[in-house]
């Protein structure tokens, strides 16, 4: 059996770093991990290749070449993932869908000759067997019924060697799933559960064993959804990650996602940064208390949000952070409230969303009950909420517009970088200079520094930093680059969707007595 494992083209997003990458020498932010873990679950004689579109166009020779495809994906990828599915079956190739997309909302993928929801560990016997000889007798749900999660520690280490590691700007692995909070607006708790499962240390250790034989040196993403989900697994993990990286001398710069309250456990953030992790990704999402209580994010009401972020980024982890806008008891001043909040924070990189309600979220069902929802989400971010909102949705959409065009105005950007490298503390891990550094720093130099709009806030922010924290000035320059994304998608994509967002909204009326409903104008951002 030949099986084709793809991952679609990433639309252009916040994330996905596109206007970026090309300064960094990269093809795509990360990996398709979800693919090179599935790949040693599947038995040994198959042949197994893994194409990732974001690398490269997937022809159609390697759809020809391949028995069945197998193809994974969020909710952004459903547009890709089912022009791939054409593609293959106009070959007369299977195709089988897995992965966050489907989980969320099967009905996407009319296309797909077999859906498969859920984790893979211990649940694929069906999947093989009906590949193997079952053939179009094969049922079109292969996953089991039972919703039984599995154990991580029967998790594989994932088949790193089935991709060149050369395109991406930073390689990934997964040490748990599973949070233990309650957001109502959160997936994760739906699709992994609330008792967070852990890999053992010999487990990451193999991972780590593994990437290193690639070949691969530079940065690496836990992608779990909390790190810190299991306070006292990832404390026992940790010294064990400080041994491996002083053992192979510092191969790898870890970053991660996890709760807020990561803060109040300074010992953590210690051993956090000591291991070798440089970022840390926070859901932030809102200064108002009112709004954490509202949607159960009670974590987040524990220590301030900015002492929270000053404590983190003193410790020497720079933070990404997540924000939302529309909750049911945020009114017209909420915009002002974000952009003062997240103006005085050293966050350069502030990702600011419109609260959606997921397939299957505690926000869906409540919201099914009031009569709110719309439409099923699909991942959109900057398209009209897809349920009743309590704000109204014209002054929901401009304030949020409003939002995104001043935080990421260059000058105020560069202000949140400055803010950033005077307050990060310094790294207690003996890091390696990534392979390439000097290339990318001549392509910051010329792209930005000679060509980019930018250049003057970029040559001001590394003479700051050279100024009064010049160990920082690497994060300066990654900032830069990131900077060039974030600038120009928001000005060239983010504004202009929103606008046509506006532009589609009714507008009531009165005619005649009657209440009729009309396009509106479009307003300015």
């Amino acid at each position: 059996m030949r099986a084709l494992l793809v991952h679609p083209r990433t639309p252009p997003s916040y994330w996905g770093f596109q206007h970026s990458l090309p300064i960094a020498g990269k093809a795509a932010s990360l990996p398709p991990l979800g693919l090179l873990s599935l790949a040693p679950l599947l038995p040994k004689p198959w042949e197994l290749r893994v194409a990732d579109e974001n690398v490269a166009d997937v022809p159609d020779d390697a759809l020809r070449w391949a028995d069945v495809v197998l193809l994974t994906g969020m909710m952004i990828h459903a547009q890709p993932m089912r022009a791939l599915m054409a593609r293959a079956k106009r070959l007369g190739k299977p195709t089988v869908v897995g992965g966050p997309a489907v989980n969320t909302d099967p009905g996407l993928f009319p296309e797909a000759d077999h859906l498969f929801r859920g984790e893979a560990e211990g649940r694929i016997d069906l999947l093989v067997r009906s590949l193997e000889t079952l053939g179009d007798r094969a049922p079109r749900i292969l996953s089991p019924e039972t919703e039984e999660r599995p154990s991580m520690q029967i998790v594989p280490t994932p088949r790193f060697d089935l991709i060149d590691h050369r395109p991406y700007a930073s390689m990934s692995v997964q040490y748990s799933r599973g949070c233990p909070f309650q957001c109502e607006f959160c997936d994760i708790i739906e699709v992994f559960g609330r008792k967070p499962r852990t890999k053992t240390h010999e487990q990451v250790m193999a991972e780590l064993d593994a990437l290193r034989a690639t070949g691969y040196r530079g940065s690496l993403f836990f992608v779990d959804d909390n790190f810190i989900g299991n306070r006292v697994a990832v404390a026992g993990l940790l010294p064990h990650l400080t041994a491996w990286q002083e053992q192979h001398g510092f191969p790898f710069e870890f970053y991660t996602e996890a709760s807020m309250d990561l803060a109040t456990k300074p010992e953590l953030v210690d051993a956090m940064v000591r291991a070798g992790f440089t970022s840390v990704f926070l859901g932030i999402e809102t200064p108002s208390p009112e709004a954490l209580k509202e949607t159960h994010k009670l974590q987040n009401l524990r220590l301030a949000p900015s002492e929270a972020v000053r404590r983190i980024t003193q410790a020497g982890l720079e933070v990404y952070a997540g924000f939302i806008v529309g909750f049911d008891s945020d009114g017209p001043e909420i915009f002002a409230i974000q952009r003062d909040f997240i103006s005085a924070l050293p966050v350069p990189v502030a990702m600011i969303g419109l609260l959606t309600a997921l397939p299957g979220t505690q926000l869906t069902r409540r919201l099914e009950k009031e009569g709110r929802l719309r439409v099923v989400a699909t991942g959109d971010q900057f398209d009209r909420p897809n349920f009743h909102t309590t704000m109204d949705e014209r002054t929901l959409i401009e304030g949020y517009g409003q939002l995104l065009a001043e935080l990421y105005r260059p000058e105020s950007f560069y202000k949140r970088c400055e803010n950033l490298v005077e307050t990060v503390g310094k790294p207690k891990a003996h890091l390696r200079m990534r392979p390439g550094s000097l290339r990318t720093l001549l392509r910051t130099l010329w792209s930005i520094g000679l060509r980019s709009p930018q250049r003057g806030e970029f040559w001001r922010l590394l003479w700051r930093t050279l100024k009064r924290a010049p160990h920082a000035l690497p994060r300066a320059i990654i900032l830069a680059i990131q900077g060039e994304h974030l600038i120009r998608y928001t000005r060239e994509q983010v504004l202009p969707r929103l606008r046509r967002a506006l532009d589609s909204l009714p507008v009531e009326k009165r005619a005649g007595g009657a209440v009729a409903a009309e396009v509106a104008a479009p307003q300015p951002l």
